[in-house]
């Protein structure tokens, strides 16, 4: 049976050349397929990993209890701010001011909310992964800013040596910093005190950023927390923190791209069939003569299920290939609800995305070769010869 399979899957295949037309629209039909739900799930991959590598095991981030649920609500007087600063096993501590600003995007002249962070020179320390490769850092006590390099791409006037209005108050940006591609880099970042006296929130910051010694101590400061209502304060390990920002807008993503991607493939498996009964109507009396020579039916199902997965793999690599090309580092930059602000990011196609996308393609061609092969094995043999 298995030299059967052999022989006819070989025949099948040198064939196809004089098939050549209508085997191309399964493997487009297909590559069409791999290739959107590739590039759309790679834009949800690029956007949360950027969002993910902001975080780390030993930082956790503290904001206001109660009602909220990111920076942008959280409000920490000086009291509790100070509280914190007493706790056990804390080595570094930065009160961080988070504000949002309307500034028009480079490309559309449209504004757009753009995150503009205060914070205390240890919040530098606390993330050694952001590296200045422009220009200076701030000074503190001056209306200076540093801009990460997606914001300034991103953001008209967000120059190196460049005034901005910021919230009626004027900055000058003195530097460009990197953060290893994390949500950072869609930030402005001042001295905190200075960003207080300007911004008019004197007494209050908006979150808490700490360096533990060992995360364990982070589980052990939110039990104190929940034990002791009056304090009023919640802390989350940044990278839960991260993955909650990221969790909404990727579902919203990943169903898009899957819904349409069902779209495409069911369109895909309507081409596979009606080219795949095609062929096995053209070659009935060629598949007439060799069951009539002894070949099985099982031998014939199974060599037309080759033909169409392989036209089917053909075409997820190729889907692969061009979502690979044309989308793996693109940048592009999306409204993240969580934060209210514009986040920057490169899709990634990735070598899972890829797999996943061969895997539709090559169900689709299971789904597209299956009936016509039931069809080829089931010809009357006798009817067949004649051609009826």
């Amino acid at each position: 049976m298995f030299k059967q399979i052999f022989e006819i899957t070989v025949m099948n295949l040198q064939n196809l050349p004089s098939r050549l037309g209508s085997s191309l629209v399964i493997v487009v039909g297909i590559a069409g397929v791999v290739g959107v739900l590739v590039a759309i799930l790679a834009m949800a991959v690029g956007f949360t990993a950027t969002l993910n590598r902001g975080g780390a095991s030993d930082r956790a981030i503290i904001l206001r209890g109660g009602t909220s649920t990111g920076e942008l609500t959280s409000n920490i007087d000086t009291r509790r701010m100070m509280y914190v600063r007493t706790l056990e096993g804390i080595e570094l501590f930065s009160g961080e001011v988070y504000m949002v600003a309307d500034i028009p995007k480079r490309a559309t002249g449209s504004p757009s909310n753009l995150v503009i962070r205060g914070l205390e020179q240890d919040g530098f320390l606390l993330r050694p992964e952001v590296h200045i490769v422009e220009g200076r850092n701030f000074v503190p006590g001056r209306n200076e800013l540093i801009a990460g390099r997606n914001a300034s791409a991103i953001f008209q006037g967000i120059d190196l040596g460049a005034t901005v209005d910021l919230r009626r108050s004027e900055w000058t940006v003195v530097g460009i910093f990197e953060a290893e591609g994390s949500a950072y880099e869609s930030e402005l970042w001042v001295d905190m005190p200075t960003a207080q006296s300007a911004f008019r929130r004197l007494g209050a910051i908006s979150s808490i950023r700490i360096k533990v010694s060992d995360p364990a101590r982070i589980e052990s400061l939110a039990a104190e927390f929940a034990e002791n209502p009056q304090v009023d304060l919640s802390i989350t390990s940044e990278e839960e923190f991260f993955r909650s920002q990221s969790a909404g807008l990727a579902t919203v993503i990943n169903t898009f791209g899957y819904g349409v991607a069902a779209v495409m493939a069911i369109g895909a498996v309507f081409a596979a069939l009606n080219t795949m009964y095609a062929a096995v109507i053209s070659r009935t009396v060629e598949i007439a003569t060799l069951r009539a020579l002894g070949f099985g039916a099982t031998p014939v199902v199974i060599s037309v299920m080759i033909e169409a997965i392989v036209l089917a793999t053909l075409g997820g690599l190729l889907g692969a290939a061009i979502a690979y090309v044309g989308f793996n580092g693109y940048t592009a930059s999306t409204l993240n609800q969580a934060a209210f602000s514009q986040v920057a990011f490169d899709f990634a196609v990735t070598a899972q995305l890829i797999r996943n996308g061969i895997g539709w393609a090559l169900g689709l061609g299971f789904i597209g070769g299956l009936f016509p092969a039931i069809r080829a094995a089931s010809l009357p043999i006798t009817l067949a010869l004649r051609g009826e």
